[in-house]
């Protein structure tokens, strides 16, 4: 019985070793992946280019501020040089800001890593480095800063301190989990907490947005979603909107009927464009389509652009998670900066 129970400690430990290893080896190799990447796209701060877009966003009072979410870029964030070089390209690239996440600029648990790491949404190692030396020394700005509505609630305060810490006035509500959209009572008390949480930051100097996905759409009436319930219920004077089109599209939406149903509610847009990245032959009777660069899918973004002009959107935030160019997410950045330049530079 003893030699039995030994051999089957000693498989367990065997295994053990053999998942460490796998996963120091799966470590290494990603590390060294993102250094060859980062190095690629070696370049250095450039000021005269800071100071256009600076001076582009002082002396025009309908400038639209292209950002990319910093979801985006999580895993080029494995150590402070490789993200401060990161931030650059973004910089170069023609980007102004960065839209931060507060579950990436602080030490997250191993669970949320592997959460968003399966949900194709790595966080990386950002939380452990400084975020507000990272963003002075690349010269962009912070448009907003996600968080949740628990946090806010426990303590609006803390949360408007950091958002002013990185010079914004805009605080993000994103991912209501656990919680069910098709309940018109569950939705008509999210509208009342919202309302409650953008009073609360209002009043420290601070708006609420409020970030969609697809589980908006759920019907809680027979005629209205859990989404127009949300906008009819909250009070413009503390909730308003970031706008994800992406999951709005993938949910069947009729996306420029909303984006004109939220008008100037709507002050951030995330954008994205939505094809087949795969290549072929393409067969029946499935074809998935994912996320890829800006103008390369078949939304039609020149529509929702003028839409989001027309109402004098803020700021346009991109965001994808995956299916890059090369797997690299600064080459698809780059590659959908131009449809950005295109659309809302020098907006008059």
């Amino acid at each position: 019985m003893k030699k039995k129970k030994k051999k089957i400690l000693t498989v367990i430990i065997l295994c053990i070793m053999l998942v460490i290893i796998l996963i120091a080896g799966y470590e290494i190799k990603e590390n060294i992946r993102i250094n060859n990447i980062v190095k690629s796209h070696k370049t250095e701060q450039n000021a005269e280019q800071n100071n256009v877009v600076k001076s582009n966003d002082e002396n025009n009072s309908e400038h639209i501020t292209t950002a990319v979410q910093q979801i985006m870029i999580g895993t080029m964030c494995n150590n402070y040089d490789n993200a401060l070089q990161t931030l650059l390209d973004i910089k170069k690239a023609g980007y102004e800001s960065i839209e931060l996440n507060d579950f990436m600029i602080h030490k997250s648990s191993m669970l949320v890593k592997l959460m968003t790491k399966f949900a194709g949404m790595s966080i990386g190692n950002g939380g452990r480095l400084d975020w507000p030396k990272l963003i002075e020394e690349s010269g962009l700005k912070v448009i907003s800063i996600h968080s949740d509505l628990g946090s806010i609630e426990n303590d609006a305060k803390a949360i408007a301190d950091e958002a002013k810490k990185f010079g914004t006035d805009t605080v993000v509500i994103t991912g209501m989990y656990k919680f069910d959209y098709s309940s018109l009572d569950d939705v008509e008390e999210l509208a009342r907490r919202l309302n409650q949480a953008g009073k609360a930051l209002s009043e420290e100097g601070i708006r609420l947005l409020y970030h969609n996905h697809n589980c908006e759409l759920q019907k809680v009436t027979s005629e209205k979603t859990a989404y127009d319930i949300i906008i009819e219920d909250t009070d413009p004077a503390y909730v308003n909107f970031e706008f994800d089109s992406y999951w709005m599209t993938d949910g069947g939406a009729n996306v420029p009927a909303l984006m004109e149903k939220l008008g100037s509610r709507m002050k951030l847009w995330h954008i994205n464009d939505r094809g087949c990245t795969k290549s072929g032959p393409y067969m029946t009777p499935i074809l998935k389509e994912n996320a890829t660069e800006l103008g390369y899918g078949n939304m039609d973004l020149d529509t929702l652009s003028a839409i989001a002009i027309k109402n004098g959107v803020e700021g346009v935030i991109l965001e994808t998670h995956k299916n890059w160019v090369d797997n690299d997410p600064i080459k698809s950045l780059q590659v959908s900066a131009k449809y950005m330049q295109e659309k809302f530079s020098f907006i008059e």
